[in-house]
């Protein structure tokens, strides 16, 4: 009983259960644990960055960190057993998850984040700076890119609403500020009735600062045009 309660204590403490682990050590594996942390936690600021103006609410992000360590952490202990990784696969074959995913993208950063962490877990960190930086880079020319590239996504829409008549002798000089202003944008939709016409003007970019200034030169052209601005994306105005 002492002798099983002694060789339990030496695994605790001094191994990791086999000799291939062992062969690991405790420091290489803390660290190997850490820059998987790191990692995610970098596709998370990435996913911030990039797709923050395109969440609905899910933020899926605040798992990255999770997600990282334990697939990092499982990946390095199924790769010394093959029963294990067997019968690891059987379990998660039971498994489903039935939380939706709410942004297309959202699946494309899980994968940066399983391919990061399997890059930690056979200790490439060659190929784990590569995966990153490829990330980063597609990233930027998406954002940065042509036009074709974002495809019609939208920051949101501009809603004004013109009084019949004012629209009928000014509806020129809207148009022509609309275009000037928010250059990106495009007319959605034009609906009229016997007292306002309202217009629906999409926007992709905007600046702060533009809103007030957009609302004050709308004014001038007529003060009885209201503006209201709907943006796609959370936290702002």
């Amino acid at each position: 009983m002492d002798i099983s309660f002694q060789k339990i204590i030496s695994i605790l403490l001094k191994g990791f259960g086999s000799q291939k682990m062992e062969e690991i050590g405790f420091l290489p594996f803390l660290l190997i644990m850490l820059l998987s942390l790191l990692s995610a936690m970098l596709v998370s600021y990435l996913y911030l960055k990039f797709y923050k103006n395109r969440a609905t609410g899910s933020q899926i992000h605040r798992a990255f960190p999770l997600l990282g360590v334990s697939i990092t952490a499982i990946f390095i202990c199924i790769q010394f057993s093959l029963p294990l990784s067997l019968g690891l696969l059987g379990a998660l074959s039971i498994v489903r998850f039935r939380t939706p995913i709410k942004e297309p993208e959202e699946i494309g950063f899980i994968m940066v984040v399983v391919a990061t962490s399997i890059c930690c877990a056979v200790f490439n960190i060659l190929f784990l700076g590569i995966v990153l930086l490829v990330t980063y880079i597609g990233l930027l020319i998406l954002q940065r890119g042509p036009r074709f590239l974002k495809g019609r996504i939208n920051d949101g829409m501009l809603i004004i609403t013109v009084p019949a008549d004012d629209y009928t002798a000014k509806a020129g000089n809207i148009f022509n500020y609309l275009k000037q202003s928010l250059p990106l944008g495009k007319i959605e939709s034009i609906t009229e009735n016997q007292d306002n016409t309202v217009i629906s003007y999409s926007f992709n970019t905007i600046e702060d600062d533009m809103i007030l200034k957009i609302k004050q030169e709308l004014l001038s052209i007529s003060n009885q045009i209201s503006s209201n601005f709907f943006f796609n994306r959370i936290g702002d105005i």
